[in-house]
């Protein structure tokens, strides 16, 4: 029979290797609705678009509520004193690091040309 430090460790494991999984999904989720904002628009289809924007806002109210931080970035840090950008998710740790900054970037740009194509259709 293993150790109990053996066990432990292989718990602990396994729950950094769920908690970045579901991490990782998460984040994919959001990148394909920033991403698919201006392609709903361009579409025409501006329903669309305004729900995929209200996913990204009610993610965007999530970490605002959690002072700028995931609240899953939280959860993994229980299993790990490793502190790289991507210790809590599977992304390289130069995306993981400017992950706010390139995805916020093209969020509000996403939303910027959806607004104005929404307003371009109205006239």
């Amino acid at each position: 029979m293993a150790p109990q430090s053996e066990i432990d460790s292989s718990r602990t494991e396994y729950a950094l290797m769920a908690i970045k999984t579901l991490h990782t999904a998460i984040w994919a989720l959001m990148v394909a609705c920033i991403l698919a904002i201006p392609w709903a628009a361009g579409a025409r289809r501006f329903r669309l678009a305004a729900g995929l924007s209200a996913i990204v806002w009610l993610e965007c109210g999530v970490l605002g509520m959690n002072r700028g931080r995931c609240p899953i970035t939280d959860v993994a840090a229980r299993h790990t004193s490793d502190r790289e950008p991507n210790f809590d998710i599977f992304l390289p740790v130069w995306l993981a690091r400017w992950n706010k900054e390139i995805f916020g970037t093209l969020f509000v740009m996403g939303e910027l040309a959806a607004f104005v194509l929404w307003l371009g259709q109205k006239s």
